[in-house]
């Protein structure tokens, strides 16, 4: 004599579905998560140097015309700006002092925010939001940092 299969209720089933792919969501681990946001925040900021030293004349006129940056002058202003731009991708796509150079990338973003372009809030918002996680969180355990730490502890 066989048992008849046992019968679960359909709103069961959707939460066994739902409960499972929580759970494989949850075990992603943060390394995978960290790569695409390295790679994000570097592109964004890259680009950006890209169309400054592009037209390096038009790039200084922006910052005396346009971004007017309180106390800096315009030249500075840019040169500055175009190094961290140069610089910091470079160290996120290493995963080489993330968390310094994310909270740096946060104080430009702000800057960028509250003196230059307040109505791009929206865009600034998504910017900070993955800084916010690389400062938290670090570069995850494909980087130099995790090398780094991984000898230091030793």
């Amino acid at each position: 004599m066989t048992t008849p299969p046992l019968s679960i209720a359909p709103e069961r089933v959707t939460d066994t579905l739902i409960v499972r792919l929580v759970r494989w969501l949850d075990s992603i681990p943060y390394t995978l998560l960290a790569l695409p946001l390295r790679i994000g925040v570097a592109t964004i900021f890259w680009n950006s140097a890209m169309a400054k030293l592009a037209n390096w004349d038009t790039a200084v006129e922006l910052f005396r015309d346009e971004y007017k940056v309180p106390v800096l002058p315009p030249e500075l202003a840019a040169y500055m700006a175009v190094s961290i731009e140069l610089t910091a991708p470079v160290l996120l796509m290493l995963g080489l002092a993330t968390r310094p150079v994310a909270l740096l990338l946060l104080g430009m973003t702000a800057v960028i925010e509250i003196f230059v372009y307040p109505q791009a809030w929206p865009t600034h918002i998504q910017w900070a939001a993955m800084l916010l996680v690389l400062l938290c969180r670090g570069a995850g355990k494909w980087s130099l940092d995790h090398l780094l730490w991984r000898r230091w502890l030793r």
